[in-house]
């Protein structure tokens, strides 16, 4: 006597579940590697849209296409100071300093390489080590609008 059984099981394997779940892993990588690497850096300085202007001006740093540093210079006739007087021509600004907003103003030209705006934040660096901490001085990059 042979027994037929009414319950045969599908042996087939059903895969639509399965793209869904790689389609949402696939979304999920791509959405943390765009986060891990940003590729939207803007290297056109020091140009800006931002209309922000500070309203104390007490100390300025300029930095020409020569490489020329002017520490709070009064007109065309300023002369430049050389990299090794920086800190005590910053100290003597520092002292006619009344600023609530304790900044430095850098106004570098844009074809002024990179090295020498760090040796400029070395120097503030020196300078505000002998400031407590809510005394010292920060770096204002400006920038020249539309």
């Amino acid at each position: 006597m042979n027994i037929e059984l009414h319950n045969k099981q599908n042996v087939q394997f059903n895969s639509a579940s399965m793209s869904d779940l790689v389609f949402l892993l696939l979304i999920f990588f791509m959405i943390t590697s765009t986060l891990v690497a940003p590729n939207a850096i803007n290297l056109l300085l020091p140009k800006s849209n931002s209309g922000k202007q500070l309203a104390s001006r007490n100390i300025e740093v300029y930095i020409d296409a020569d490489k020329n540093y002017y520490v709070n210079p009064e007109g065309s006739q300023s002369q430049p100071i050389p990299y090794e007087e920086l800190l005590p021509a910053l100290q003597a600004a520092t002292v006619n300093d009344n600023s609530e907003q304790k900044s430095i103003i850098l106004r570098a030209d844009k074809s002024v390489p990179v090295e020498n705006v760090v040796a400029l934040m070395d120097v503030l660096n020196e300078l505000n080590e002998q400031f407590e901490e809510a005394e010292r001085y920060k770096i204002v990059l400006a920038t020249e609008g539309k």
